[in-house]
């Protein structure tokens, strides 16, 4: 069986984000980056099955500019056999991050396609299932739980009535949450094995997709600050203030 994962690369979720002076994006300046935190646990599951005997191969897929090399090489410590970096210096987004998906799932054929459930950057929650769409794949979002067998995978997912289970054929697109597992750390030896693992270097032009922006980012900005507490004295100066200055009674 061959597994497919995606990553995307995103400021590390420690890092305070700051905002460009202009407003016209986020301040990329010597931040720290990182795989995104959904599709390490993409990657995890991905690795598991290998180790369970399920798994021949787990493939990576990054889209964007070469530094996400460095994800990508990561995820190959992390366990996964080979990358392949779709580059590009254009800013994509969803629909066009499926599209390229999509050719190289063409390509690669694979059994199983995992996909963190959003980003923490854009957190829009579309591209798992916009790629299941273009490839007419039956699809498994949120997965906490997932099992193989039978030429089916079975993933079971939290919805507000409980657990829910869905038994889909294979070839099949499944996205992560949070409680399908906690992933690994790379250990040295993985990591310098990395190294010489292979990285596939493909371009939109070559798998036949057309980019096109498709939205435009108007203004970005932070939230706004909120004021410190106070304390009061007694019940009474608490509806006072609840009354007169926040006046929420």
């Amino acid at each position: 069986m061959k597994i497919l994962v995606s990553v995307k690369r995103v400021i590390d979720y420690n890092v305070k984000v700051r905002v460009k002076p202009d407003n016209s994006d986020v301040d990329l300046t010597n931040v720290k980056m990182a795989i995104n935190p959904f599709c390490e646990i993409a990657i995890e599951e991905a690795v598991r099955l290998k180790e369970q005997g399920i798994c021949s191969e787990i493939v990576v897929v990054s889209i964007g500019t070469k530094a996400c090399q460095e994800q990508i090489r990561t995820a190959l410590a992390l366990g996964a056999d080979r990358g392949i970096l779709i580059e590009t210096d254009e800013m994509i987004h969803s629909l066009s991050v499926a599209k390229l998906l999509k050719a190289v799932v063409e390509e690669e054929q694979p059994d199983l396609i995992i996909l963190g459930k959003q980003a923490i950057d854009s957190d829009n929650n579309q591209t798992g299932q916009m790629l299941a769409a273009l490839c007419d794949l039956p699809q498994g979002t949120f997965a906490s739980k997932l099992g193989l067998s039978d030429n089916t995978v079975n993933v079971t997912r939290e919805v507000d009535g409980g657990l829910q289970t869905l038994s889909l054929k294979l070839p099949a697109v499944v996205t992560t949450d949070l409680r399908l597992n906690e992933p690994r750390y790379a250990s040295l030896p993985n990591i310098m094995k990395a190294k010489k693992k292979p990285i596939d270097i493909k371009h939109p032009e070559s798998l036949g997709v057309q980019i096109s922006a498709t939205l435009k980012t108007l203004k970005v900005q932070p939230p706004q600050q909120r004021q410190a507490g106070i304390k009061v004295n007694s019940v009474t100066e608490l509806v006072k203030k609840l009354k007169n200055e926040a006046k929420v009674i």
